[in-house]
């Protein structure tokens, strides 16, 4: 929602402008629609991506978009248009998002917050709309649903890949149910050409190794160490984004695809995933476990995707080195010269 967010509240900031300067509004109110309509989408981001939970965290940020809109309702003294047009970018997005149940949990939040701000400010009702507020509005009702509209194309292309790489049972490791090292591949070598291609966002790869994995198996026998590769697969893919793409690379080794992720915010969903799996029970015995984890971001002078997959590898075997359950970036500091056991 980072996109459409930004738009559709810059575009609602816009429409809101027209009705304050012909209120002439206090200039504090001004700080506040520069905070609502600029700050608050970038902070949401960064709740969201330090998020444990960034599902539930954008549900909660849309709720106070929800607010924010209500309570710019109530300012604007209901003027009639600017206030329609907010509804409906309010409605839109929570419809695309969360269907009808939740469209109508957060238009009781909107309804509650254009209470309060109303009463709260002793706004008036003023629905007359003027010509330069008209004009104002146009951008917000004509180009947000176009924004939602390609976002929701763009992710469903996405999960559609995803259903067809996933198709089939020769495309999946048995074990993790993730894809497997073969396929995975295959899916970043086309991901890669289509970014060498076509263009677009960053794009990074984890690869991700848990820590003396043999010691374990040694110790507590195969079926234990069997089930340990099960949890932190599924921890990997419960941590990951709808359009990331996880896979097995081989042994206790994972990889994971990250469209339209630069290396920091790799690194923020690197540590989010090592946390997890560091709290978590890998097995029925209670056994806990880490892993270490490389990162590197795709580069236009790579030759093909296997040199990102390298990089990464460099980057998980330096975070050995440096004492396990940690992630590394590459270029690390200094690059580990053999694959530590």
């Amino acid at each position: 929602m980072y996109r459409p967010r930004v738009v559709g509240l810059a575009l609602g900031g816009v429409a809101t402008a027209g009705v304050l300067i012909a209120n002439g509004a206090h200039p504090a109110t001004w700080v506040a629609l520069f905070a609502s309509a600029i700050v608050w989408p970038h902070l949401a981001l960064w709740l969201g991506s330090r998020s444990p939970d960034p599902w539930r965290a954008e549900r909660a940020s849309m709720m106070v978009d929800s607010a924010l809109g209500g309570a710019w309702i109530a300012l604007m003294q209901f003027n009639l248009l600017p206030s329609v047009a907010i509804l409906i970018m309010l409605a839109i997005d929570k419809m695309a998002v969360g269907g009808a149940r939740f469209l109508v949990r957060c238009s009781g939040v909107a309804l509650a917050a254009c209470a309060a701000t109303s009463f709260a400010t002793g706004a008036g009702l003023h629905p007359d709309t003027s010509m330069v507020q008209i004009i104002g509005a146009l951008p917000l009702i004509i180009l947000y649903p176009v924004v939602v509209g390609l976002t929701a194309s763009r992710l469903a292309r996405r999960v559609r890949e995803q259903h067809q790489l996933l198709a089939g049972g020769s495309r999946t490791d048995e074990l993790s149910g993730l894809l497997n090292r073969r396929s995975w591949e295959d899916a970043v070598s086309a991901a890669f050409q289509r970014w060498r291609t076509q263009g677009g966002g960053p794009m990074s790869l984890l690869m991700l190794d848990i820590d003396h994995f043999k010691s374990i198996n040694e110790q507590h026998g195969n079926a234990v160490g069997d089930e340990v590769i099960g949890n932190v697969a599924a921890i990997l893919r419960d941590a990951l984004r709808a359009d990331d793409v996880p896979g097995r690379y081989g042994g206790e080794e994972f990889g994971a695809l990250l469209p339209d992720t630069p290396a920091a915010g790799a690194e923020v969903i690197a540590e989010r995933i090592r946390r997890r799996i560091e709290g978590a029970a890998l097995a029925s015995s209670g056994l806990h476990a880490t892993v270490s984890i490389g990162i590197a971001e795709l580069s236009g002078e790579d030759v093909d995707h296997t040199v990102g997959i390298a990089h990464a590898e460099r980057a998980l075997y330096a975070a050995k080195e440096r004492g396990r359950n940690r992630s590394e970036r590459f270029p690390p500091a200094c690059i580990a010269k053999a694959q530590p056991t």
